[in-house]
C-alpha cells in the first residue's frame, strides 16, 4: 500500500463525518495500522479503505472522552472554536491557538 499525504496534522481538531464526536490528533498512521479484527467489526458499507491515513484522537462527546482511531475520510476540521476538554490533552498539548494545539513537549512527536 502506498502511503498518502496526511491531510490533518498532530494537535488539529476535527471532527467525525457521520457520528456525534470531536476530538485533538495526537499521532497519525500513514495507512491502517490497527488490528484486522477492529477493520472488520466496522459494517462493509462503511467500512474504509486501508490505503490513506488514519489518526489517533483524544476524543469527547456529549457524554464521555475516549481515544478514537478514524479514517482521513471521515473527519472534518472542527470549525466551532472551542477547545476540547479531553483530560489527556493537557498532557500532551499546550493551550490552543487558532483552532489547533501546539505540542507541548517534543518526546510525544513520532
Amino acid at each position: 500500500m502506498a502511503a498518502r499525504l496526511a491531510k490533518f496534522s498532530i494537535g488539529d481538531i476535527v471532527r467525525h463525518r457521520r457520528h456525534p464526536f470531536r476530538g485533538v490528533i495526537f499521532d497519525v498512521d500513514p495507512v491502517f495500522a490497527n488490528s484486522e479484527e477492529w477493520w472488520l467489526s466496522i459494517p462493509p458499507e462503511l467500512r474504509p479503505s486501508k490505503d490513506q491515513p488514519f489518526y489517533h484522537l483524544f476524543a469527547e462527546n456529549e457524554d464521555t472522552t475516549y481515544v478514537a482511531y478514524v479514517s482521513e475520510q471521515n473527519l472534518l476540521p472542527d470549525e466551532s472554536g472551542k477547545p476540547c476538554r479531553h483530560p489527556r490533552i493537557k498532557e500532551v498539548f499546550m493551550e490552543p491557538d487558532g483552532g489547533r494545539y501546539a505540542m507541548r513537549d517534543e518526546r510525544f512527536a513520532n
